[in-house]
């Protein structure tokens, strides 16, 4: 990876360099500064071809769902994979695409129904429709925002159907207390959303810091509802 962002060969990787190759491992700016802040040791913001290294190491433990920290980068984890299809070296989304999908069909056919019961407008349904559902399953407040921003896979606010299914599978794994990743593995990918990945350019997954923000507030601050929401569900 590093004759990509080291073009100077200097064995040297500047912040800019570097914040452009990470963004396609498809992990969120917060994770993604988390990442930075442990590999740039001396706060230079320039990266030791070392460094780099740990970055990357950071990378694939954040994609496997482990703690991002310097505990971490001893553990086996698999290489860190990136979203570019310019590179026969990094993982496009068409290697992913005939993946057998991760939800299986009985569940599928739960989720379909709660996903029914919620009246859906257009096929969609609002943060505020899901969110009763989501605290419904008592989990911490961050591990529902992460839920949230993984499953809304077209960053539109909304869930459809695919997307809504996403979601409870994330819910059910965390309260099997197997930890939430902290990007969509490409087998969660529904195969109705995984053809954009395969064209050049097109990177849905991967939040610009303004689109964070946005996905963010769409679906409203966990804390204020939490008092409010009857837990009826």
């Amino acid at each position: 990876f590093l004759p990509q962002v080291d073009s100077a060969n200097a064995g040297r990787v500047l912040a800019s360099d570097a914040a452009v190759f990470l963004k396609k491992s498809g992990l969120t700016d917060l994770v993604l500064g988390k990442i930075w802040d442990l590999a740039d040791t001396d706060g230079k913001g320039i990266l030791s071809k070392q460094e780099f290294f740990v970055a990357l190491r950071l990378v694939a433990c954040a994609q496997n769902g482990l703690d991002v920290s310097l505990n971490s980068l001893n553990l086996p984890v698999p290489p860190p994979r990136f979203t570019d299809t310019s590179s026969p070296l990094l993982l496009s989304g068409t290697a992913s695409s005939d993946l057998p999908w991760a939800v299986k069909l009985e569940d599928k056919v739960k989720y379909d129904a709660i996903f029914d019961s919620l009246n859906p407008v257009n096929g969609l349904l609002s943060g505020d429709k899901v969110k009763p559902v989501l605290l419904n399953s008592k989990l911490p407040v961050d591990i529902l925002g992460r839920v949230w921003e993984l499953s809304d896979i077209d960053r539109d606010g909304m869930l459809d159907r695919d997307e809504f299914a996403v979601a409870m599978f994330l819910v059910y794994c965390a309260l099997e207390k197997e930890p939430v990743p902290m990007s969509l593995p490409a087998a969660l990918v529904p195969p109705s959303k995984r053809k954009p990945l395969s064209v050049p350019g097109a990177m849905p997954l991967i939040p610009s810091s303004t689109s964070t923000i946005e996905s963010h507030q769409s679906l409203p601050p966990v804390g204020i509802l939490a008092a409010k929401t009857p837990l009826t569900q």
